[in-house]
């Protein structure tokens, strides 16, 4: 049985790396197309007037309106998020009473 899974791990090794090296290894074009990103519609500006309120649904809604965004991510107490920046997103930290207690873009 242990000769059987050896050759299987060192094939399914060998495949994932050909394709890092493959994506890797491509020559940029000097035709490729440049990296567009979409604006940024959120303003984080208007929606600081909600730090202190409840969260809830209405409030979200006015959060989006007041601010531009096109996305709301709540972040609840205690918890992790990722830390990339999202054009068009608003993120709405609050407490364990559901009181809004950050809002910034990204």
């Amino acid at each position: 049985m242990v000769r059987t899974i050896k050759p299987t791990l060192a094939l399914a090794g060998a495949a994932l790396l050909t394709g890092c090296a493959t994506a890797t290894s491509l020559p940029a074009s000097s035709e490729d197309p440049p990296i567009r990103r979409a604006p940024d519609t959120c303003k984080a500006e208007p929606g600081q007037r909600f730090i202190g309120q409840k969260a809830s649904p209405q409030t979200g809604a006015a959060l989006l309106a007041a601010t531009g965004s096109r996305e709301l991510r709540w972040l609840p107490p205690e918890t992790m998020v990722t830390a990339e920046y999202k054009h068009g997103r608003l993120t709405v930290a609050y407490d364990r009473d559901y009181t809004i207690t950050r809002v910034n873009c990204g």
